[in-house]
């Protein structure tokens, strides 16, 4: 597990539920348990900064902290619906239909295709985009990307199935279910049922972490359109029922860090972090 993943799996599961906020020194304590040393967190934490997730604040006399942006917290409570979605739920028949305008600089096309796979989007050509459902997501990413794109919702006139087989890897990301659950059975059964906080922590963001790989790879297939014996039914079933079971005690190690820990100032959340704020990492720690 890389530090930044683990800190969008931190703030997303454990954070945002309380103020969206924690002190530096928090978030590396946090993160021990993952296996992640702290230059490895600070430097992820400095990253995110830059890159526009996380904001400075203060909390406290000469105590950083950080907390998510909008964008950020957009983005967690989006991958929460989907992470934590109960079951099928249901399908329309219709498909969204996105037609993107031609992008040529290559970076930036790179990037809106990444994202709107992230999004559940899966490309028909190098313009036309389909998803079995719309993304609430999808207008902030255009507007960042400065990005025109014309939408529809259409039925298809033709075999449901096979376009879904056809435009996205079903037989691949079959192995990936079946790979999860029996990581997931080794990983519970190796913990045990008496262990302490900071190993169920650990538990549940390895269980989340993995699962959130999904999000890249499965919108929410309708049911009626999966193969039979789908293995991502009893994966879900499986990580929604763990989750819950292992939250109470995952929360352990959290449940100092108060909503109002820290104090947002908008002078200091638009300036750029202090070297004490954000310690450069030794060179041999590389999280990505």
């Amino acid at each position: 597990m890389n530090a930044r993943s683990a800190l969008f799996d931190l703030y997303g599961d454990h954070l945002r539920s309380r103020g969206s906020r924690a002190p530096v020194a928090s978030l590396v304590r946090l993160l021990a348990p993952l296996g992640i040393t702290e230059p490895a967190a600070r430097t992820a934490v400095s990253r995110m900064v830059r890159q526009g997730w996380l904001a400075p604040v203060r909390c406290g006399p000469g105590l950083a902290g950080y907390a998510l942006t909008p964008r950020a917290a957009r983005r967690l409570d989006e991958a929460a619906e989907r992470i934590y979605r109960p079951g099928d739920a249901g399908w329309d028949g219709q498909w969204h239909v996105l037609v993107v305008e031609r992008i040529r600089d290559r970076a930036r096309r790179g990037r809106v295709r990444a994202a709107l796979g992230y999004l559940g989007y899966a490309p028909l050509d190098e313009t036309t985009w389909i998803s079995p459902r719309p993304s609430v997501e999808l207008d902030p990413l255009l507007e960042a990307e400065r990005v025109r794109a014309e939408r529809f919702l259409a039925s298809y006139d033709g075999d449901a199935r096979g376009l879904l087989g056809r435009t996205w890897d079903l037989d691949g990301l079959a192995r990936a279910y079946q790979r999860w659950l029996a990581q997931a059975r080794e990983l519970i059964a190796a913990v045990g049922p008496d262990a302490a906080d900071p190993a169920v922590f650990a538990l549940r963001s390895a269980l989340v972490h993995e699962w959130r790989k999904f999000l890249f790879t499965d919108p929410g297939f309708p049911a009626a359109l999966l193969p039979p014996n789908w293995p991502g039914l009893e994966a879900a079933r499986v990580f929604q029922a763990e989750s819950a079971r292992l939250l109470p005690a995952a929360s352990g190690p959290t449940a100092a860090i108060s909503s109002r820990a820290c104090a947002s100032h908008r002078w200091y959340a638009r300036a750029r972090p202090s070297r004490s704020q954000v310690r450069p990492s030794r060179p041999r720690a590389s999280p990505s």
